[in-house]
């Protein structure tokens, strides 16, 4: 392991850049004759496929049964409806940048690859996609990836769990503790499992973005700037619009906010992390912007762990990439079941290592782009998940400037804010 100890000490960031432009430079200088290192990200499709389900439904579970809903009170209960209508509004901020921007209209890519067909006429109707949330058997929707009911299903398991733990009875709090501790348990193993398939990350990066520029040249240069312009624009506007007028209606000034917040926001663009800003979140949240701390000990994180603002537009903006790289573009039914399966989705996910590129694909299946070997839409993916890191900079800064919009409006409407700190 010594002679690879290099490898695993230095910068993830740095390494799955790095294979996404040795990639792209190999697949433009060798052509056609890289095509032999198809297996090599074929295998890393088949890790992250691997890990869609057993992700969902240990960390769905885990999220859901840490809150009790009669404890949510007030403030639970306003920060968490807050939190679910951000979220449903940055995904529809993200599509719609998405369908204004286009970004990999005209790759093609499907033309690379017989196996996919116009994906859009295998999708249900808006309608079949809202009944078939609630699953005739579970397990059923566990084998066959249908994300929808398998998210819906933990949720209900996971809040039946928060219900045990509170019991009177000491034999169903136990059986109610047994069980979140199994599911929680898993979950950590899942986190250590994706951190071993994001090792391999660069390498299979390198292999199926080589595999991209050898078949499509340097137009797909072009697709993927379109895509990170789109993206952070999208998150521009959300920050702006959504966050700045809801502050705005609870009269408080976004000018302020935003130069009293920027510590806590720069940390989370560096660090890339909601959970490891979340010191500087509650720092800045007490001291800059006079919240309680019966409130802002609560909402900080709760929206670390169900807060995804930023990660939804990226879903909105990116599966709108990879329907025109494929030439399916997304239709109506599909784009609103994009918008269900993020806020669904975003109870547990966000304390996933990588949870942007895992939701991603979850999003995907949702929507009948399932990523699979060879295919052109894991083509797709590919490309989008070599400037994950670039776009994860941007999508936790917007997640923990949700955290503290959210925060400070739940504080000023419960009269749990220091006035004397805006002066």
């Amino acid at each position: 392991m010594k002679l690879f100890s290099w490898y695993f000490k230095s910068s993830l960031l740095l390494r799955i850049l790095l294979g996404l432009i040795l990639g792209a430079a190999a697949g433009l200088i060798l052509g056609p004759k890289i095509e032999w290192i198809t297996p090599f990200g074929d295998v890393f499709v088949r890790l992250l496929k691997m890990i869609v389900m057993p992700v969902v439904i240990s960390t769905l579970i885990v999220g859901a049964a840490s809150v009790h809903p009669a404890r949510l009170g007030r403030v639970g209960a306003k920060a968490l409806g807050i939190y679910t209508l951000t979220t449903a509004l940055a995904v529809g901020i993200g599509l719609l940048f998405g369908n204004l921007f286009q970004p990999g209209k005209g790759l093609k890519l499907a033309a690379s690859n017989a196996n996919v067909a116009n994906a859009s006429l295998k999708t249900p109707s808006l309608m079949d996609t809202v009944m078939n949330i609630v699953p005739v058997n579970p397990f059923t929707a566990v084998t066959s990836g249908n994300i929808l009911s398998t998210i819906f299903f933990c949720l209900i398991f996971g809040m039946a769990i928060a219900y045990l733990r509170e019991s009177e009875d000491a034999r169903i709090k136990t059986a109610g503790q047994t069980l979140y501790r199994f599911f929680e348990g898993s979950a950590e193993v899942m986190y250590l499992v994706v951190n071993w398939i994001l090792q391999y990350a660069p390498i299979g990066v390198f292999a199926l973005i080589a595999v991209v520029f050898a078949k499509q040249g340097s137009d797909a240069f072009g697709p993927l700037g379109f895509t990170t312009l789109a993206v952070y624009l999208a998150f521009l506007a959300h920050m702006s619009i959504i966050y700045g007028g809801g502050l705005l209606l609870f009269r408080i000034n976004p000018i302020r906010f935003f130069q009293k917040a920027r510590q806590a926001i720069v940390t989370a663009f560096v660090t890339r992390s909601s959970g490891g800003t979340l010191p500087v979140s509650m720092d800045v949240a007490e001291n800059q912007l006079g919240v309680d701390k019966g409130v802002y000990s609560f909402s900080l994180p709760l929206g670390a762990t169900i807060n995804m603002d930023g990660t939804a537009i990226y879903q909105g903006v990116c599966a709108v990439f990879i329907g025109f790289a494929i030439g399916a573009p997304l239709d109506f039914g599909q784009q609103m079941t994009v918008i269900a399966t993020a806020v669904l989705a975003s109870i547990g996910t966000a304390g996933v290592p990588g949870a942007g590129a895992i939701m991603l694909m979850m999003v995907l299946n949702s929507v009948g782009l399932s990523v699979d070997p060879g295919t052109p839409v894991a083509a797709a993916y590919a490309m989008i998940f070599g400037i994950d890191a670039l776009l994860d900079m941007g999508r936790t800064a917007c997640n923990v400037t949700g955290d503290l919009t959210v925060t400070c409006i739940v504080a000023k409407s419960e009269k749990q804010m220091d006035l004397s700190k805006w002066k």
